[in-house]
Order: structure tokens, then C-alpha cells, then sequence
């Protein structure tokens, strides 16, 4: 007996050693609540929640089958969830899972974890737990009250007089520092505090700034501003939406036992710009609630209201066009502790509450993302040092350890644009001494002190990019190096726009949220960085910007009255969001722009003559065109094409993006009736622009755009001829303007002519990227000369040809975010390798090809959850080899022969394909 029991011991421990090894090496990780991880706040009742399935071997097929979502209050309550467990759910979905459990209470914490199966029927491990919290949920509960200084007033710093480069004579008084202090006596569990500054704050307790947060809250329209029809470009006071964001910080660990101090410095932002083309909302102003949760279950709320004590700041000015002035020798020391008696400061002054909503700040914030030493330092006189950073950024100079006299003023100035404003420091002269700006960002790559106090040395300063945080997703790589430093200073220019939330169309002079920079870089950005909460958060600002009552979508967004455009600039209301959709896979987003996408179309059609042309010719009150509303393209190398024919297209584009967003939506009725309208958009335009005697839609980017929204097949060899003559014409150049480069190299390299669409893009006579890089740039421009701002990223649109055509990786619409991946890589004979890898919502994919003397290798990689179609340039199927046969695992299977290629399908995994070149059908 005891031999038998010892024999089905052995048997049980063989069968628990069998269920070790079954479980599958597929995991959930990376796991993400409204695109963010564990983020500190959010406001969303049905929040989506989403994680990435990892695993350890490349080749082995690997599918999600099934999920199991568990939420706790507690993390120790997650093996018993009492807020949702899901249970198994069949589904391959691992992207914006719906949290449908107990209702969500404000304030709270919550954890979660997943597990997924395989399609083997095996469960993964239980994830790692994630957290995120809960804001302020109804607006009742805010007893806090806005509060500044008595000093400032409540109406915003008037506008200088004289134009554009009219300066304040004065800046207003210095940025208000607001403290409170209030005593614990018990144990505290729990500490969060609840708050914002307008224009921008930072927050202190005990002495301490909280969290690493720069330049927040991020930009929106705050509210109602009574001088905005009266603006250099007006539009009226009636947005959908106006709303303030606030932060959530979690101070337990800052508090202490006995008196305590929080407090605040706030400084103008946005809120108060006092510039020639942005109107300001009011002084600056602060909010907080601070609730102090204590172990015997009690709570103790601090709000901002007039007991707040109040007083100057060594910050004497700030303003975003303006610059920085710090004195030192104003400094209050340990202003924000218990070691200061602030008896003698001022009461604070109520303000009056904007009309924006308060809604969390669950995207990301501006940060600190670099940081640069000077490469060199040059004496140029007495006291006077040209410093350089080689690098052009937007960010500030840190002065760190650094001595002076007291009293003594250094001056710095910015070599980016003279917009970048002022910055000076006063030493305080007690020792060591380090200052930062805090309120407004500068645009440089140099600078030049004056007056500064002995040897400038390298470790007296280091220059600091700002930017709102996303995280780089992409990596891009190539055998022609000026592609790579192409790509890298579009990277540059790009991240120097990102602030609070938006990107700008320049950094240093007009910092406004162009929508349609925006909508033609944003395919290309979404596929370089990981954008989602920016691009949810901006395209939310769009939406909000949008006119309640005639649908119109105006130039910028959030909306500030130096922002000129056009129709091609409201049209971002539906590309940015289909873009959204397309490259992230969240139909949320289309859900939320439907509505307003069908409002704009409707406005544009008030400009729709009865040959089907939208013309927008806005006039002012004087029956006079008004050029900033009514703009087509944009700064092209020479002429713009016709201004209603760029209209025209983007009336079309909205239309077809329409039809397919009802189709998405499943609202069959209105996407036949917006594509029938799309259609004969399509008829019109065609009918309208084309020119039969010249065979030609016109140069500068008429053709261009013909040809990407589709010409008769009648046409079509002619159109292509012509544009193929214009570009020789042109020496191999692009003539084409922001919009008509978005398409340029796309449009030539899905109509046959990819060699052309390489050769312009390899070029470094003007007008191209390459030029810029001749003449020494480290961001991309606004114009082709050396005219013009020298940090724009919007041309950049155009360089997703690099990933989608050139790399060959592209989404497929049908199944958007990548859930089926589209090779098809276009090389061309002097490119020999070329890498594109970019993390999508389901991993990492990417594609890694070689084009030798003799073969053409392609590698790929597909994310588990993800399957595709590989293109493999070869001119039968017996040319192609497949690393995954020649190992005997699970081989790609072919599909046909097709335009030059060998078709293959596959699931997640790594695969590698060699086909012989000597027998490639020549691919253009």
C-alpha cells in the first residue's frame, strides 16, 4: 500500500510539474487606464483599460482567446475583487476594455490586474497590479475658492500697442507666493491634494515642490473672454466647451506631525498672455482642495479661500512672449514651511471662478525631458560669453552652483528668435546659487551672457528641454544617413512644439495649436511617439473649440486670435481623429467626433456653389475677404495652387472620412449618403480643376492632390505624365505646399513612381530637407530658404513615406491599430537597409530590410494579437525562401503573385524572407 501511494506521489508531483511547464509564456503587461499608466487622476466613470500580451518565444503562434479583468478598493482585496471581476470573458480585445463594475466613487483608489488565455485554452499568470485614482467626480464638491493677490487685480494685463513687436511697458507685478498652514495631530492614511493654477502653478508642501511637473496646468479655453470678437482675428465667444484641468498630488509623505505649510507660486501662462495675437482671460489665479485622511477613519478638508496668506515673489515678471526676471535678493527663505512668520503678509484676494469646467488632467504634463551641456563656452568681452549648446530646444538655461555679488544681474539671450523674450537673474550673494525659469519656456541653441560675475564655466549651466512628455515608440534607421538626420531633426522641431498639451506650429513666436500643422504631422507623429493622451486630450480641445450654433472649427485650438488658416485647418476635426482611430484602433474617438465632424461638413457646405465647388470666402464686417480665415496651401517653394481647389479637397476629404466613420459606427444610412456626397465632390472637382488642353490639375500640388483623392481612369496616364514633367521641370523637386507634401512622396509612391519620390526626398539643393541639414539646421523650418521661423515641424508630414512606403509598414483600416499589418516594402536601388519598429497598442512591430547585390532579405515582426500580409518583392513564388521553413516551425502561408510581389499571411512571431534578386521584376 505504501508502494502504491509513493507510485501516485510521484504521479501527482509528474502532473504538477506538466501544469507548470502548460502554462503558456503569453503575459499581459504594460498596463494602461485611459491611456495612462497608474495615472494620478482621472474623471471617466466607464474608464477603458488596455495591456500588451508578451512573450518569451518569437515563433510560436500566439493569440489572446480570452480575458479576465479583477478591480479592488484595495490591492489586498484584488484575489476577492469587490469592485469587478469580470470572470473570462472570450474575446481577443486587449485594447480599451470597458470597466464595467461598481460605480466608481470620487477620490478613491482603485487596483487592477489581468490574465489572459491562450488559444490553447491556457491561462497566463495574474499581471502585475496597476492603480489609478479617481478625481472629484461631482462638482458640488468643490469648496475651494480661486484666490490671487490683492496687488494684481482681476482683469487680465492689457495688450502693448503697435503691433506684433509692440512690448509691455509694464510686465505687471511680481507672481504672487500663497501659503497655508494648519496643524496634525493624528496618524494620516492618506494625503491628496486637488489642485491648479491659471496661467501655471507649482505646488509646495513643507517646503518641498511636489511632483516634477513644469508649465501645468495643460492649455484649453479656460472660459468666457470678453474681448475676443474684438481680436486681430476674431471669432465668436461660443465654444462647444470651456474647461480647466486640475492635478492630483499625493502628499502623505511630505506631511508631518504639527504645523504644516502648503502653498503655491503662480504665474500668468496663457491665462494672462498680454500678447499682440493671444487674448488674455484674467489674472492669475489659484484652487486647491487637500484632503487629509487619518487612521481613525476621520478627515480634515483644506481649501483655498481668502484666509490664505499672500505675498511677492522674487519672480518679478513672467510672461509666455516675454521671458523670465528673477531677483534673488527678493527671495523669502523657506516661504512654503513653518520656519517663516508670515503674520505681515497679505490676506489673498478671491477671484472670480473661470467659466471652464474642471475636469482632471489625466494627460501627460510638460517635464524636463533633457538636458545638454554647452559644447562650447567663448569669452567675447568682459563679463560677456556666447555659449552653445549645438542643439536648437525649447527650455531654459539652469544656472546651478553658481556665486555672484548680491545685487549683481546677469542677462541671458536666446539666439532661437528674437520672441523668445527676455531672462535675467539678480545674485542674492550668500553662497551657492541655482535658479531655473519656472514660467515660460525660451527657444535656443546659444545663448549670450552679459555681465556675468568671473569665469563662465561648463558646470555653471546646462541647458534644459521642456516639452509635454510622450515617449518615444519608434525607431527608424536606414544605409543613407541624411534620411536619418532628416528624421531627427523633424523629431527635434516636433517635441520643441509640445507644450501643455498641443503642438504648436512654432516654438518661440505665435506658440498656438494650428489645427492644421497639426492635422498634417499628426500621421507621422503617432507613428513615431506614443501620443495617445495627447492626441485624445488635443483632439478634445478641437472638438471644444468648435462654434456651438454654426459648426465652424477655427485655426487653433485651444483658440487664440493670432491663429490664421483655413479650411484645410478646420478640417482637423475629422482627419485627426480618423488618423486617431486608424494608427490606435479606438473607436471611442470616433464616437466622440461623429457629430461634431457632420457640424463642420455642414458649415462648409454654406460655402458650396452650385457646381458642387466649396470656395470659403469669409468676409469681414466691411464686406471685405477676410485672407486669414479663407488660407488653401501654405508657404510652398513657389506658388499656391488655386484656393478653392484645396478646399474643395479637404470638403471632400471630411466627406469620405464621414462615410467611413458612420460605416465604422455601423450607421449604414449616412455613410451611403455621405460617400454619394463624397462622390460627387469627387465629379466636381475633377470637373472644375482639370485642364484638358495642359492634361493637368496644376502644378504646386494639384496634381498631387487629384491624384490622392482619385482622377478618371480616362486621365489618369496623362495626370501622372504631367506630374512627372513638372517635378523634372523642378530639377526632381517637390513645388508643393504643407498640404500638397503631406501627399507628395506617398501619392508618387503608390502611382509607380517611388524612384521619384526618393530622389526628391534625397536632395540637398533648396528647396529640401536636405538643404536645411547644409545649412546647419538641428529642426526642421517653416520655409525652404533661410526666411521664416527655423523651428516648424509641419513639412514633416510628409516623411511618413519613410515608414509607410520606403520601410513598407502600414495598418490596415479594416482592422485599424494594427490588428493586421500591411509589408509592403518599396526599395529602391541605391537604398541597400532600411529598419522602421514601432510599439503599437498590441507590441512591438517592424520591419528590417536588405536589398544585396544578389538577394533581398525583409525581416518582420508582429506582435502577438496582431496578424499580416507580407509583400515580398520577387518575380515568382520559387524565388522566396522563409527562415520559418528553413527551421520546420510554422511557415507564412503563400496567397498569390501579385504586382511584383510574392503574398504571404502570417500570425505573431519573427519572420525572415530572401527572394533572388536577379529575378525581381523592377518595382517603381
Amino acid at each position: 500500500m505504501k508502494y502504491l501511494i509513493t507510485i501516485a506521489f510521484a504521479i501527482l508531483l509528474t502532473n504538477c510539474n506538466k501544469i507548470q511547464i502548460a502554462v503558456p509564456d503569453i503575459a499581459p503587461v504594460e498596463l494602461t487606464i485611459e491611456y495612462s499608466k497608474n495615472p494620478a487622476v482621472i474623471d471617466e466613470i466607464h474608464p477603458r483599460l488596455s495591456w500588451i500580451n508578451s512573450a518569451a518565444k518569437e515563433n510560436d503562434i500566439k493569440k489572446q482567446t480570452a480575458w479576465q479583468v479583477r478591480v479592488a478598493s484595495k490591492e489586498t482585496l484584488l484575489t476577492t475583487p469587490d469592485m469587478w471581476d469580470s470572470k473570462k470573458v472570450a474575446s481577443p480585445q486587449s485594447t480599451r476594455i470597458i470597466y464595467a463594475g461598481k460605480a466608481l466613487q470620487s477620490r478613491q483608489d482603485y487596483w487592477w490586474q489581468v490574465r489572459v488565455w491562450n488559444e490553447n485554452g491556457q491561462s497566463s499568470e495574474w499581471s502585475t497590479p496597476a492603480k489609478w485614482s479617481m478625481g472629484i467626480l461631482d462638482a458640488s464638491d468643490w469648496k475651494a475658492q480661486w484666490i490671487g493677490a490683492p496687488w494684481q487685480g482681476e482683469a487680465h494685463f492689457p495688450k502693448p500697442e503697435g503691433g506684433p513687436d509692440a512690448r509691455p511697458i509694464d510686465f505687471g507685478p511680481p507672481a504672487p507666493l500663497l501659503r497655508k498652514a494648519f496643524v496634525i495631530e493624528k496618524e494620516v492614511s492618506k494625503a491628496v491634494a486637488y489642485t491648479t493654477g491659471l496661467g501655471y502653478f507649482e505646488f509646495y508642501a513643507n517646503g518641498t515642490k511636489v511632483g516634477d511637473d513644469v508649465l501645468v496646468p495643460n492649455q484649453t479655453n479656460y472660459g468666457k473672454r470678453p474681448n475676443l470678437p474684438n481680436s486681430l482675428i476674431n471669432v465668436e465667444d461660443n465654444f462647444t466647451k470651456y474647461k480647466v484641468m486640475y492635478l492630483a498630488y499625493d502628499i502623505k509623505n511630505v506631511l508631518k506631525q504639527g504645523e504644516n505649510v502648503v502653498g503655491a507660486i503662480v504665474g500668468n501662462g496663457f491665462y494672462n498672455p498680454a500678447k499682440f495675437w493671444a487674448e488674455g482671460y484674467g489674472t492669475p489665479r489659484f484652487l486647491s482642495q487637500i484632503h487629509i485622511s487619518y487612521t481613525d477613519g476621520s478627515e480634515d478638508v483644506i481649501v483655498t479661500d481668502d484666509s490664505w496668506k499672500v505675498e511677492k515673489s522674487p519672480i518679478l515678471m513672467n510672461m509666455v512672449y516675454y521671458g523670465e526676471i528673477y531677483d534673488a535678493t527678493k527671495e523669502i527663505a523657506n516661504w512654503s514651511t513653518n520656519e517663516v512668520d508670515a503674520s505681515s503678509w497679505s490676506n489673498a484676494a478671491l477671484r472670480k471662478a473661470p467659466e471652464g469646467e474642471l475636469v482632471a488632467h489625466s494627460a501627460n504634463t510638460d517635464k524636463v525631458t533633457e538636458q545638454i551641456s554647452p559644447i562650447s563656452i567663448k569669452k567675447i568681452a568682459e563679463g560677456k560669453y556666447e555659449v552653445d549648446f549645438g542643439v536648437e530646444i525649447s527650455g531654459w538655461v539652469k544656472l546651478q552652483n553658481v556665486k555672484g555679488p548680491s545685487g549683481h544681474k546677469v542677462d541671458i539671450a536666446f539666439n532661437g528668435n528674437l520672441y523668445s523674450g527676455d531672462n535675467s537673474y539678480t545674485f542674492k550673494g550668500d553662497g551657492l546659487e541655482t535658479y531655473a525659469p519656472r514660467f515660460n519656456w525660451f527657444v535656443f541653441s546659444g545663448i549670450e551672457i552679459s555681465n556675468w560675475p568671473g569665469e563662465l564655466k561648463n558646470e555653471h549651466l546646462i541647458a534644459e528641454a521642456v516639452n509635454t512628455y510622450v515617449e518615444e515608440s519608434a525607431t527608424f534607421d536606414s544605409s543613407n544617413t541624411m534620411l536619418n538626420d532628416i528624421v531627427t531633426i523633424w523629431k527635434r522641431s516636433q517635441i520643441d512644439n509640445m507644450h501643455g498639451g498641443i503642438a504648436s506650429d512654432c516654438p518661440h513666436r505665435e506658440r498656438s495649436g494650428y489645427t492644421g500643422d497639426g492635422q498634417v504631422a499628426c500621421a507621422m507623429v503617432m507613428q513615431t511617439y506614443n501620443a495617445k493622451n495627447f492626441y485624445h486630450k488635443w483632439i478634445q480641445d478641437i472638438l471644444d473649440a468648435q462654434d456651438l450654433d454654426t459648426g465652424y472649427v477655427p485655426n487653433g485650438a485651444p483658440w487664440q486670435p493670432g491663429c490664421g488658416g483655413g479650411v484645410a485647418w478646420g478640417a482637423a476635426v475629422s482627419i485627426m481623429p480618423w488618423e486617431f482611430y486608424l494608427q490606435y484602433g479606438s473607436i471611442d474617438v470616433l464616437q466622440d467626433s461623429y457629430e461634431p465632424m457632420k457640424a463642420y461638413i455642414k458649415y462648409m457646405q454654406t460655402w458650396v456653389d452650385d457646381k458642387g465647388i466649396m470656395f470659403s470666402k469669409r468676409t469681414g464686417a466691411d464686406g471685405a475677404i477676410l485672407k486669414w480665415y479663407n488660407l488653401g496651401d501654405w508657404v510652398p517653394p513657389g506658388e499656391l495652387i488655386r484656393d478653392d481647389l484645396v478646399h474643395t479637397f479637404y470638403y471632400w476629404m471630411c466627406l469620405d472620412i464621414a462615410s467611413k466613420t458612420a460605416k465604422v459606427l455601423k450607421n449604414d444610412i449616412e455613410a451611403v449618403r455621405y460617400k454619394t456626397m463624397a462622390n460627387a465632390t469627387k465629379k466636381a472637382f475633377q470637373s472644375v480643376f482639370y485642364n484638358e488642353t495642359e492634361k493637368t490639375y496644376g502644378a504646386g500640388g494639384g496634381n498631387v492632390l487629384a491624384l490622392k483623392m482619385g482622377v478618371p481612369e480616362e486621365q489618369y496616364k496623362d495626370v501622372k505624365e504631367t506630374l512627372v514633367s513638372n517635378i523634372k521641370m523642378n530639377n526632381g523637386h517637390f513645388d508643393t505646399g504643407i498640404f500638397g507634401t503631406r501627399y507628395f512622396f506617398e501619392v508618387l509612391a503608390e502611382n509607380g513612381l517611388n524612384q521619384l519620390a526618393y530622389d526628391a526626398l534625397n536632395k540637398t539643393e533648396e528647396p529640401s530637407f536636405g538643404h536645411w541639414l547644409e545649412l546647419g539646421s538641428t529642426t526642421t523650418r517653416e520655409k525652404w530658404s533661410e526666411d521664416g521661423s527655423h523651428n516648424h515641424p509641419m513639412f514633416g508630414g510628409g516623411l511618413v513615406y519613410l515608414y509607410n512606403n520606403l520601410a513598407g509598414m502600414k495598418p490596415d483600416l479594416s482592422e485599424p491599430g494594427y490588428k493586421h499589418i500591411v509589408f509592403r516594402p518599396q526599395p529602391v536601388d541605391d537604398l541597400t537597409t532600411i529598419t522602421y519598429f514601432n510599439k503599437t497598442a498590441f507590441g512591438e512591430a517592424g520591419i528590417t530590410w536588405e536589398n544585396t547585390t544578389s538577394d533581398f532579405v525583409m525581416n518582420v515582426t508582429v506582435p502577438i494579437g496582431s496578424w499580416a500580409t507580407v509583400y515580398v518583392p520577387a518575380a515568382n513564388q520559387d524565388d522566396v525562401t522563409t527562415l520559418s521553413e528553413m527551421e520546420g516551425t510554422v511557415s507564412p502561408k503563400f496567397v498569390e503573385m501579385k504586382g511584383g510581389y510574392a503574398v504571404y499571411e502570417i500570425d505573431s512571431g519573427v519572420y525572415s524572407f530572401k527572394s533572388v534578386k536577379q529575378k525581381f521584376l523592377k518595382l517603381d
